[in-house]
């Protein structure tokens, strides 16, 4: 499992969806703990089909916090 540290939570920027490593994707079978690095390269967004291009980072490299 990842540190805490590591497991940023992305948004899509199509719908708002947000990833949230904690407690995964139970739609796409995603197990709690993964890290959206981590996630299978045709993974989805659960609720618009977003691909993971389309997600930003919440915090951690590549968001607006980091800017």
């Amino acid at each position: 499992m990842a540190n805490p540290e590591d497991m940023w939570q992305c948004q899509t920027v199509n719908c708002g969806y947000i990833y949230n490593p904690d407690k995964g994707d139970k739609k796409g079978k995603i197990s709690k703990g993964t890290r959206f690095e981590d996630l299978p390269e045709d993974w989805k967004c659960p609720i618009c089909g977003a691909t993971r291009k389309n997600f930003k980072p919440l915090a951690g490299p590549g968001s607006a916090k980091e800017a």
